[in-house]
């Protein structure tokens, strides 16, 4: 029975791509341009927004009047959701 040899050119050759194929990867990770995500315009919060009179966050509601902001107190089991202005 003849007796069969691996390959070794063939696993170098798969090393060397291997080996090649990271290094590549590294270079490009550490060269290339960093790109965040573009900017978004800038969004005022009803908090911020004079012309939002009454505001919440479905788990308080805030009023602006003459005398300032006026919150109430959020209940016991409270989920917040995102600001969102109710009235203006």
């Amino acid at each position: 029975m003849a007796e069969t040899r691996p390959d070794r050119s063939r696993d170098a050759a798969f090393a060397w791509i291997a080996a090649i194929a990271t290094l590549a990867t590294i270079v490009v990770a550490n060269v290339a341009p960093a790109r965040g995500p573009a900017p978004q315009p800038a969004v005022l919060s009803p908090a911020d927004d004079p012309g939002c009179r009454e505001w919440t966050d479905s788990c308080r509601v805030c009023t602006r009047d003459a005398d300032g902001i006026h919150c109430s107190t959020p209940g016991f089991a409270c989920q917040r959701a995102a600001l969102r202005c109710t009235g203006r």
